[in-house]
């Protein structure tokens, strides 16, 4: 028997559509309310046939209204573009609904930095400091406890994870840091866009947003509060020819020498009681194919004595553990359940 009601914000989309499956399988929380503007009155099952023979199958789609969601839920997750959800997050927060917001608008602690990233001033800076960031290994205590919690972008997820010890325990430079990450099409969205068409990104491999991608600043926030310094990040993004996946290679030097096997016992020891962080052994790397639909987080090391570099690479499924996947593990705590409920979950064979 579930125990708590959600509504989902945004149903039609990639991570909505994430978002629902999981929730299809998930005992203590019932997805009642899924909306869409332009398909609301269809059934889940007329939209994603996957669903059918579901408890959600017939679930019919309606308008985004927020009295209807405040009235029917406990929690809401909103899998809206950036800008859409500030509005709507406000109106459910004031009739006291837990919400979690996908996008990006309450991700940043300085509402100038929002309005210089993303081009629009922020309607509701007064909840940004309410705002929880939602990367369990590191805020557990705080979601558990929070209203409205901002879920970290995907990029973000893979970045933070794999420099978190290392900033954390001091061993790295902070300046001078780059992180070269790769991501499948389902990170563009799904709204149809030229660049992400099969025909433009099958049998190729192309950067973008080189310098001015927007998740530089949210990396930059979180990696700053790690390290207790004010750095600043060489981010580097690029779009691989798969549908789902991230790889994130971050580059730092080392302050001293040190031996993989004293960074791997550090890192090791840092994830010890994280259920879904992966520090790899020696010699293995990441691969995109191991983490896909999954909530893990592969971590591999490198130490490179010519230039005492240490190399983390670190691999997540952009959809579950970059979006919808971390959304509903924030949920959990949010609602006072085991992180891993619903959420343990066997990678996709490709």
């Amino acid at each position: 028997m579930a125990t708590f009601k959600a509504g989902l914000v945004g149903v039609t989309g990639y991570a909505g559509m994430e978002l629902a499956r999981l929730l299809a399988g998930h005992e203590q929380i019932e997805l009642v309310r899924a909306t869409s503007r332009s398909d609301a009155g269809k059934t889940l099952c007329e939209l994603y046939p996957s669903l059918t023979g579901t408890c959600l199958s017939e679930l019919v789609i309606t308008q985004p209204d927020p009295d209807d969601l405040a009235q029917a839920c406990d929690i809401v997750f909103m899998a809206v573009p950036h800008g859409t959800a500030m509005d709507m997050a406000a109106k459910l927060l004031s009739r006291n609904v837990r919400v979690v917001d996908l996008s990006a608008d309450f991700r940043l602690r300085d509402a100038d930095i929002y309005a210089q990233w993303y081009g629009l001033e922020h309607r509701e800076p007064q909840l940004i400091e309410d705002a929880v960031f939602g990367l369990p290994e590191l805020y557990a205590d705080k979601i558990k406890d929070a209203k409205l919690i901002a879920n970290p972008g995907c990029y973000p997820t893979s970045a933070i994870l794999g420099l978190y010890p290392a900033l954390k325990a001091g061993i790295v430079e902070t300046d001078g840091i780059v992180i070269d990450s790769k991501s499948g099409t389902t990170g563009a969205g799904r709204g149809a866009n030229v660049g992400s068409l099969f025909c433009e990104v099958s049998d190729s491999f192309r950067a973008y947003n080189l310098g001015k991608h927007r998740h530089t600043p949210e990396i930059e926030q979180e990696l700053s509060a790690i390290s207790g310094e004010d750095l600043k990040i060489s981010f580097n993004t690029h779009l691989l020819p798969i549908n789902r996946g991230i790889l994130s290679t971050s580059y730092t030097r080392l302050k001293k020498n040190l031996q993989l096997e004293d960074i791997f016992g550090l890192y090791s020891e840092v994830y010890s009681t994280a259920p879904w962080v992966r520090v790899l052994k020696r010699g293995t790397l990441p691969e995109t194919r191991w983490v896909r639909g999954t909530m893990y987080c592969d971590i591999g090391l490198v130490v490179d004595p010519r230039t005492n570099r240490l190399i983390v690479v670190s691999a997540i499924d952009n959809l579950c553990r970059g979006a919808s996947g971390q959304a509903l593990a924030n949920a959990n705590l949010m609602l006072g359940l085991e992180l891993s409920t619903g959420l343990n979950l066997a990678p996709l064979v490709p």
